[in-house]
């Protein structure tokens, strides 16, 4: 119920900011709307780079869920956090990705397609539900591009990702020069 009520809020968020202007609004402009703010880009943990650039495609390292303090949200759905703890955690994901997209772009407006998001969530073995999970970063990738926001995906569980983490996403965008 919780899962459908936040997909419904996100949605009902996204189609009221579009309804509000008769002008197309910006990327920013839709987060500004649903009062999100960026984070600064998280900082590599290892021997990578954020973001690498090859053509018109960026493929963006994974980013781990974080709440709204910064802190990196631990623990395994199905054990030590509910299913709604994580969609969070992965909606915090996406706008760490956001947040790296615009560091590499300048002008989120550059983006023409999400082309894959790929969504790692930290779950017992019984647990089946990391779809769902990674819908919080999904829906809200649709909230901010629009269609454009709309990719392909893939969702997988996992024993364990860095540093605790309970979920873990990376992305690649489609842009224009």
């Amino acid at each position: 119920m919780i899962i459908k009520s936040v997909r419904f809020a996100a949605w009902v968020v996204a189609v009221v900011a579009c309804a509000g202007s008769a002008f197309a609004q910006t990327p920013e402009e839709k987060l500004a709307g649903m009062n999100l703010t960026l984070p600064a880009p998280n900082r590599s943990i290892a021997n990578y780079v954020s973001a690498v650039r090859t053509g018109n495609l960026i493929f963006l390292a994974g980013q781990l869920g974080r709440d709204g303090d910064g802190k990196v949200v631990v623990g395994k759905v199905g054990a030590s956090l509910a299913e709604a703890q994580a969609v969070e955690a992965a909606r915090g994901a996406a706008l760490a990705l956001i947040s790296t997209l615009k560091a590499e772009l300048g002008d989120l407006r550059r983006v023409k397609r999400i082309v894959r998001v790929g969504g790692f969530v930290n779950c017992t073995d019984d647990f089946t539900r990391q779809s769902s999970v990674i819908n919080g970063c999904s829906d809200l990738l649709v909230a901010v591009f629009g269609d454009a926001g709309r990719h392909a995906r893939v969702s997988l569980g996992s024993n364990a990702l860095p540093l605790g983490a309970v979920v873990e996403v990376e992305m690649i965008a489609e842009v224009s020069n």
